[in-house]
């Protein structure tokens, strides 16, 4: 069965040439049929420079963009926008899925206005996958809600768990909750409110986890709100780029340095591929009723392939189905509701 696609041909830093070629290179990698959403004249012009199905892409006009720097508030008006046509296409079930490399914050406002939200879901969040020494971790949430409260963190680890285990393969997924020390009294109110509650639910909780916990694969999923999450994720998109920059400096400075680089050059490779934000495409916004894939602003053509890629197999595996399933069995999660008369 191919799943339709429809990708936001204006979304990104780089767009519309990379995003072009990151869609076309997806069909060659999956069974996806692409629906590039945008300027239809402009992009039929592009197409003509490359060699492809024409049989698995199609063309849907939309003649608005959403700048990088757009309030949602403005986004949601703009109703020609390559951004909200793609997303009408999916609420739609014109296609399966939705991929921008575009402005996070309107992507996310106008698929809350089209999509709604998952039944029993009272917060989307972002899901990011950040590297580990092996393999990765899913932190959630990586900016879509600054304040929180405990059962939203709550809804956060199910959503978390059930990504983790149909789209990584980790069948008991390990969930530590972001705060400021590893001992059950740690934390602000909200985490100590927190810890409670995942620790009466039936999610294979491991505690609090700090900071320097992320990165070596103590958990398979860290929850937090979204304020400290977006902190998190700036911090981590730096640090490549600033390790880089520091040893190319130094590594001119001495003979010793040059030759010891050209020894190390393989391992270096290998780092440089793991911690690649292209690698893991993009963050899926979890809690939506739709399938929205959102890349990273920078995202070049292999970025904008690895995003393609996952909303193909999101679909497949229905997980938005698993995720409304896990939250309506929460019996923990549904008592908090209730107690706080949601």
């Amino acid at each position: 069965m191919a799943y339709k696609i429809a990708v936001d041909v204006y979304g990104g830093d780089k767009a519309p040439d990379t995003v072009i070629s990151g869609a076309l290179n997806s069909i060659q990698e999956s069974d996806a049929d692409i629906v590039f959403v945008g300027k239809e004249k402009e992009i039929v012009e592009k197409l003509k420079m490359y060699e492809f199905d024409k049989k698995r892409v199609s063309i849907v006009n939309a003649e608005e963009t959403v700048s990088m720097f757009e309030k949602p508030s403005l986004a949601l008006r703009k109703k020609d926008s390559s951004m909200s046509v793609g997303i009408k296409l999916v609420k739609n079930k014109n296609a399966n899925a939705f991929v921008t490399a575009g402005n996070s914050g309107a992507a996310m406002a106008i698929s809350m206005f089209d999509f709604g939200r998952i039944k029993g879901v009272t917060r989307p969040a972002i899901a990011t996958l950040l590297p580990t020494l092996n393999g990765s971790v899913l932190l959630l949430d990586a900016g879509a809600n600054v304040d929180c409260k405990p059962y939203n963190l709550l809804e956060f680890a199910i959503m978390g768990a059930i990504y983790v285990k149909y789209m990584v393969g980790i069948k008991k997924p390990k969930i530590g909750l972001l705060s400021n020390g590893s001992e059950p009294g740690k934390g602000n109110k909200l985490v100590i409110e927190s810890y409670d509650l995942f620790s009466r639910s039936s999610l294979n909780f491991i505690g609090n986890i700090e900071g320097d916990d992320i990165y070596t694969g103590k958990a398979d999923v860290v929850v937090c709100d979204g304020f400290v999450g977006n902190v998190v994720l700036k911090t981590s998109e730096s640090l490549p780029e600033v390790i880089a920059n520091f040893l190319k400096s130094e590594i001119k400075k001495s003979l010793w340095y040059k030759i010891g680089f050209l020894l190390a050059k393989p391992a270096f490779r290998l780092l440089a591929r793991k911690v690649d934000y292209a690698e893991f495409g993009g963050a899926p916004l979890l809690g939506v009723n739709g399938n929205c894939v959102i890349g990273h602003g920078r995202s070049n053509a292999k970025a904008i392939k690895n995003a393609i890629l996952k909303a193909v197999k999101f679909s497949q595996l229905n997980i938005n189905d698993k995720i409304e399933k896990a939250v309506a069995n929460c019996i923990v999660l549904q008592k908090c509701k209730k107690a706080v008369e949601f």
